[in-house]
């Protein structure tokens, strides 16, 4: 019985510190899609085009690669707890730096800044879970990274509905002394205190604290993490033996015969370089102009994003159910199957669109497809990949290179973002189905790159990954 009882506290503490870390994944998920809301008040406000804008919306993408890129290095160098602080900061001055932009370019600067911020957390918040997560729970703690980044989403759209409904159904609307979409932006803060807040009471990975040499310390936080019946000890001298035999990881590590980088880090760019080709992110980003342009007005399509963000939830407390007992590889066949279905059938139903005195409308039965389609979508890739990608970028690398493959890999998922995010306004003006088949075409590939060359991780403990 005391045993057990040790055994639940010591869960207990894991799920606690293991949440915490992904608050930086909630940060994500807010900061990347608020700007959904914002963007129609922006684009009035300052009186610019669609190219300044896209600027606006997609350049936060690119500071999330660079952040991405290097957040695993600051990780080895910093620490895991004091990169996330440092990320915490970024995140709530630039938070502020949004809410009070003088000018485009300024608040351009200000998005650029939390997109590294971003990226910093799409890297530290998986690698600090799985080096401290126990075997048997690692999937199911490492999917708290991907319920946070929806969470986030869901409170950014819920946030900026109510923000509208409050200022009068209009985002340009004075609200206690700024626009709406001003106090969009800047409502970012205060998540941003709370995650600096947990990163400075969380303790260190254990791995980290035995590559810096403080054992003891090392000691210590596997005994509050770790099973009651393992050996503390035994698995310090494991982790030691690991990093005995390797340097730490640069860019350079990474170097193999396959295009210049070794075998299981393609694997890892090419997983999160699908995640982001099926488009989910334009849902994200998008969606209240998508509805928009077919009809629906501006407060009704932020409760549509609202409600797509709810049901991005629920399929994520699907993965997370799921992940540890049917493993990685069938949940993202599924998804993927499920995804090419759905991103098919909006394509079609989209095809009917129709513009009658400038107004573009879809007839009330292709409209209904369209939504449930699209929903369809968000679920399908919430229960799979959304969730299995960032468990397997925690755990598919060998000790050696995890760091700096995971920041390659999420940088490559920017990147990829960056690109989906940029290139959308331009395909959906030209054509809109044509562009949602291209991404039920990324789904299908995505299945049969699963299906060949992805390597089930269930159960396996990190120092097994090679």
């Amino acid at each position: 019985m005391a045993t057990d009882h040790v055994r639940q506290e010591n869960l207990r503490h894991v799920v606690f510190i293991a949440a915490s870390a992904a608050m930086g994944g909630f940060l994500f998920g807010y900061d990347s899609s608020v700007i959904n809301g914002a963007v129609v008040g922006i684009q009035r406000h300052f009186q610019v085009g669609p190219v300044e804008i896209g600027v606006v919306v997609a350049i936060a993408l690119l500071g999330s690669a660079v952040g991405a890129w290097i957040g695993g290095g600051l990780a080895d160098r910093w620490g895991r707890t004091k990169s996330m602080q440092a990320a915490a900061i970024l995140f709530a001055v630039s938070s502020i730096g949004q809410m009070l932009p003088f000018a485009v370019w300024d608040l351009t600067v200000w998005r650029l800044l939390a997109g590294f911020a971003i990226g910093m957390a799409s890297v530290l918040g998986p690698a600090y879970i799985a080096e401290v997560a126990p075997a048997a729970y690692r999937g199911r703690l490492g999917s708290f990274q991907q319920l946070a980044i929806v969470l986030g989403i869901a409170c950014s759209q819920l946030v900026n509905y109510v923000l509208v409904r409050v200022a009068g159904g209009d985002v340009n609307n004075v609200l206690w002394g700024l626009q709406a979409w001003q106090w969009m932006l800047g409502a970012c803060v205060v998540p941003a205190l709370l995650y600096l807040l947990l990163a400075s009471v969380i303790p260190e990975s254990p791995r980290y604290l035995v590559m810096a040499g403080r054992h003891e310390q090392a000691r210590q936080v596997l005994s509050q993490v770790e099973n009651a019946d393992v050996d503390v000890d035994a698995r310090v001298q494991e982790i030691r033996h690991v990093l005995r035999t390797e340097d730490r990881p640069t860019v350079k590590d990474l170097r193999g015969p396959a295009l210049g980088l070794l075998p299981i880090v393609w694997i890892g760019i090419v997983l999160s370089v699908f995640q982001q080709f099926v488009g989910i992110n334009v849902i994200f980003y998008y969606s209240s102009v998508l509805w928009q342009s077919v009809g629906i007005n501006q407060a009704d399509s932020l409760l549509i994003s609202f409600s797509s963000s709810v049901i991005n939830i629920i399929g994520t407390f699907i993965a997370i159910a799921l992940v540890d007992r049917i493993g990685r590889k069938p949940l993202l066949l599924i998804g993927s199957a499920g995804m090419a279905i759905s991103l098919a059938t909006a394509a079609f139903a989209f095809s009917s669109a129709r513009t009658v005195g400038g107004e573009v409308s879809l007839p009330d039965v292709q409209g209904l497809v369209a939504l449930i389609a699209a929903n369809a979508f968000v679920l399908f890739f919430a229960l799979s990949w959304g969730v299995v990608v960032w468990v397997l970028l925690g755990e598919m690398f060998p000790n050696r290179i995890r760091a700096a493959a995971l920041g390659v890999a999420a940088a490559a998922q920017w990147v990829a973002n960056w690109l989906i995010t940029v290139t959308f306004p331009a395909l959906s003006a030209w054509n809109l189905p044509l562009t949602y088949a291209m991404y039920a075409l990324f789904a299908v590939l995505s299945f049969l790159f699963v299906a060949r060359w992805l390597k089930e991780t269930k159960g396996r403990r990190l120092e097994e990954m090679g």
